[in-house]
């Protein structure tokens, strides 16, 4: 790689890292080029990034980033994926690819701007899933408005059995 390619590379890295607040380093030791493909399709088809690029060039690209506070974890193969939304989904894929190739594990990341350790990353990819926190939350919200609804109903109904029994009790006594 040429020298103007080299600080193309840098200046458009520095520009990523500056764009996303959640990007996580990954040890990726005994991981091979298909399964990098395959790891590769998983993370972007949740709409973040899988990228393997020399430390010289990433250390050059995270000064003045958040990213900066890591200098320390890009010493062997050492990978970035990094994403602009829910960066527990990415942790979750992989995790999930991790715990299948034994070889790779998180050295640290930065999660929404602050610097995290590995066993945080761990931590974050065992959280439910923004959606799936959104989904709790308006089945919380739901189920208080489902009760008051029924307890608005309750007289009601009971309103319209009274009158339908004072109904028949007349028809009775007419009758008699």
């Amino acid at each position: 790689m040429e020298r103007a390619e080299k600080t193309q590379v840098v200046d458009r890295l520095n520009q990523t890292f500056r764009e996303h607040e959640s990007v996580l380093l990954i040890d990726f030791t005994g991981l091979n080029v298909p399964e990098a493909t395959i790891l590769r399709r998983k993370i972007s088809e949740s709409g973040s990034t899988f990228l393997v690029i020399k430390n010289r060039l990433v250390l050059r690209a995270i000064e003045d980033t958040p990213l900066a506070a890591l200098k320390e974890h890009f010493r062997g193969p050492t990978a970035l994926a990094y994403t602009g939304g829910d960066p527990v989904a990415l942790a979750k894929i992989l995790k999930d690819f991790i715990h299948t190739h034994p070889g790779m594990n998180f050295k640290a990341g930065i999660v929404e701007g602050k610097p995290v350790s590995a066993s945080d990353v761990e931590d974050l990819a065992g959280m439910p899933s923004r959606i799936e926190l959104l989904s709790k939350l308006a089945v919380l919200l739901n189920s208080p408005l489902t009760s008051l609804a029924s307890v608005l109903q309750s007289p009601i109904r009971n309103l319209g059995s009274v009158l339908k029994q004072l109904t028949e009790k007349n028809q009775d006594d007419e009758g008699n």
